[in-house]
């Protein structure tokens, strides 16, 4: 038998629509990133973009176990002396942008540095509430609910 290795041309992408309304965001996250790079098809090849696109919606209602939303604290810096900023997953979900933690959380799961990991990245579109503007694409809905019980509402 010989490794099948797959071509750009070969690759066919399609678009995944994922409900995050009372899902966990870790399990989450760790089927987003493996989708996004391909992981989920057999044709996966490492050097290849075998991934398809992902649009998640409902953001701001995604669960967090136990006290993770106050004891997980998100840092950043300004740039300048003592420009050390930092939010907790409660204040970023009441903010303006939601949809952040789910994106820091698939990106931590994704390949460090490359070019190719950033491209895959690329292909996720995260939303905070139900709609969003690629219904011409017409994605699949993919239930990561009914996968685990710790996803049930």
């Amino acid at each position: 038998m010989r490794t099948h290795s797959a071509k750009p041309t070969e690759v066919e992408k399609k678009w995944i629509l994922i409900d995050a309304e009372g899902l966990v965001l870790g399990r989450m996250a760790a089927v987003v990133a493996d989708i996004l790079r391909g992981k989920n098809k057999v044709m996966y090849t490492p050097h290849i973009d075998t991934g398809d696109n992902v649009v998640i919606i409902n953001a701001e209602k995604v669960k967090l176990t136990g006290r993770k939303a106050e004891q997980r604290i998100f840092h950043w810096h300004s740039g300048h002396p003592g420009g050390l900023k930092e939010h907790t997953a409660k204040r970023t979900f009441a903010g303006a942008y939601p949809e952040r933690v789910i994106e820091r959380a698939v990106e931590r799961m994704m390949p460090k540095d490359s070019p190719l990991a950033r491209g895959q990245f690329k292909k996720l579109k995260v939303y905070a509430g139900p709609s969003h503007p690629h219904e011409a694409q017409a994605p699949e809905k993919l239930d990561l609910a009914a996968r685990n019980r710790k996803n049930k509402p």
